[in-house]
């Protein structure tokens, strides 16, 4: 019989930031994941501190930044790769009314420091940019497929990462600890993303799922140093290549990628993108979306033991550290977590 702390079930944004904070704490624990659910693996990776599309603070963006790159940055530093890409990002404006509504913005105590007031002028012909565009401080990307496949590398190294189906019928629930097959624990936490719908513990919780589809292009032509964004967002990750994305559907669950949706993308792209391209890559995956907007943290109603840490949305990369350090601090020191992201908000 195996006894561990923590039995983690999912490997993706939410789980990894979770396994950091039990390896910070000396904490024992064994990882379950079958590769079904692709929503952080697909990510464009932009961390971003404001919504672009009204000009307003994303939740808590300033906590959720202090917290989340120096976890990143822990991490490319122990496994030696480099995933934090810091990237300029500009706003291109379709109008005078938007620049003057992103100076409006930027006066705002809690956007201040992320809105530059000085315009950035366009110099790259490959672009249609007349009104200019507003730089984004702060910003940047994680190289999202990377990161999460070194840090299953180091799980595997450290032979704590199951690779199969949690089987949720063969858990065990006791009131002092936790038993799965041959595995003891005395907590179990749940960060399955989008599977989380099929789980019986959590299932009862308003996890919509989003379905969100992005394309690589090559464009050597185009030599495009920042991350912009217009309809459609264009990130460069190097060799000439550029993540495009992404959209939003809430009527298909599955995780393939539809014509529909690249040529959507393919058409507003086209729209401020003067020079050809190819496209090289198209993948979707379902993004674990709420109707509330916050992400899903907390203890089962009935079994004490059990947890859940869902919910992250289309912001992953940012919420992921801090939500996991919340969980952690709740768990383990008994400190509250915030209304806005505990789960009995949705008790009634």
């Amino acid at each position: 019989m195996k006894e561990v702390d923590y039995i983690i079930v999912g490997c993706g944004l939410a789980s990894i930031a979770f396994c950091e904070q039990l390896r910070v704490h000396n904490k024992t624990f064994v990882v379950f994941d079958d590769n079904s659910q692709q929503s952080s693996i697909v990510a464009a990776g932009m961390y971003n501190p404001v919504i672009l599309k009204r000009f307003s603070e994303v939740w808590k963006a300033k906590e959720q930044l202090d917290i989340s790159i120096p976890v990143y940055n822990k991490i490319e530093d122990e496994l030696d790769i480099k995933v934090d890409h810091k990237l300029q990002l500009l706003r291109r404006f379709s109008s005078i009314e938007e620049q003057n509504l992103w100076f409006s913005a930027a006066d705002k105590p809690k956007l201040e420091p992320f809105l530059s007031t000085t315009l950035v002028k366009n110099t790259n012909e490959a672009v249609d940019a007349p009104y200019s565009f507003g730089e984004v401080l702060h910003a940047g990307r994680l190289d999202t497929e990377k990161f999460i496949e070194s840090y299953k590398t180091l799980l595997r190294d450290s032979a704590i990462l199951i690779e199969e189906r949690f089987k949720y019928e063969e858990l065990e629930t006791a009131l002092s600890c936790l038993q799965y097959a041959d595995i003891r624990s005395h907590h179990i936490v749940f960060a399955e993303g989008y599977g989380l719908k099929n789980n019986p513990y959590f299932s009862h919780l308003p996890l919509n799922g989003t379905k969100g589809e992005v394309l690589t292009i090559r464009a050597p032509k185009l030599n495009l140093k920042a991350a912009i964004k217009s309809s459609v967002f264009i990130i460069p990750i190097g060799n000439d290549l550029y993540t495009v994305g992404s959209t939003y559907r809430w009527d298909d669950k599955t995780n393939a990628p539809t014509e529909a949706a690249k040529t959507e993308l393919l058409s507003k792209l086209k729209t401020f993108i003067k020079y050809d391209f190819e496209v090289v890559k198209h993948v979707a995956g379902i993004r674990p979306t709420v109707k509330d907007r916050r992400p899903l943290v907390g203890q089962h109603p009935e079994y004490a033991n059990v947890y859940v840490l869902n919910g992250l949305g289309t912001r992953g990369v940012m919420i992921a550290p801090y939500v996991a350090d919340k969980l952690f601090q709740y768990i383990e020191n008994n400190k509250p977590l915030d209304a806005e992201i505990d789960i009995n908000r949705f008790s009634s």
